[in-house]
């Protein structure tokens, strides 16, 4: 069993059916940051669109999107922000959307405590899995999918923090549009597959009651 996970759309999401196993995937889960500052229309194009090749979407905002948008994908009964939830037999989801502060001031930022105290409250809903798969739009400070351009690495104490405790088996990522990669943090695999309109994309893998999570690329 498989899952297409993705982040980072900007209202751009021509990319999704280039994915080789979209096709045979059981579903699709986006990290956030579905547009530019868009609300209800924008996360509506967007989820209208994954819908066209798979019916089961997770999804949640990043710090670009509006909370208009958060309240359409409430609505529509697909996100994954300060929840968590079944994926497969065995194995949890939780998600937490928004951003650390930025230097951009961007519509979805919260202080990094503020994070924390969500990662908590959607653990809470995951606690009794085994195994569970983290999507925090925001990446874990300090690791190889948390750096800009010059090199410093700008991502969220909180999740690092969270990722030590609570120990999920797998991460999607996202934000950080040049950090691009996969890393190992306390033994939870790191996957930041930067912007869909790059041609990034996540390959999530559930077996025996595991979750996986790869790095991969659309072929140019």
């Amino acid at each position: 069993m498989h899952f297409i996970g993705i982040g980072d759309i900007h209202g751009h999401p021509g990319n999704l059916e280039r994915i080789p196993e979209l096709a045979t995937a059981e579903g699709v889960i986006v990290s956030g940051d579905l547009s530019n500052h868009g609300g209800r229309k924008e996360a509506e194009a967007i989820l209208e669109t994954i819908k066209r090749h798979t019916p089961r979407v997770l999804a949640q905002i990043g710090n670009m999107d509006t909370t208009a948008a958060s309240a359409y994908l409430e609505e529509a009964r697909v996100d994954l922000h300060r929840k968590g939830m079944e994926l497969a037999p065995g194995v949890g989801v939780m998600g937490v959307g928004f951003s650390s502060p930025t230097p951009f001031d961007t519509p979805s930022e919260v202080p990094d405590d503020t994070l924390g105290k969500w990662l908590e409250e959607a653990y809470q809903q995951v606690a009794r899995y085994p195994s569970f798969l983290l999507v925090s739009h925001t990446p874990p400070k300090d690791t190889a999918c948390d750096q800009v351009g010059g090199g410093a690495h700008v991502g969220s104490p909180a999740v690092r923090e969270f990722i030590r405790n609570r120990k999920p088996a797998a991460c999607l990522t996202g934000h950080i549009h040049e950090s691009v990669a996969e890393d190992t943090l306390y033994e939870t695999r790191l996957v930041n597959p930067g912007m869909l309109g790059s041609g990034g994309y996540a390959l999530i893998t559930v077996e025996g009651g595991k979750v996986d999570i790869q790095l991969r690329r659309i072929a140019s």
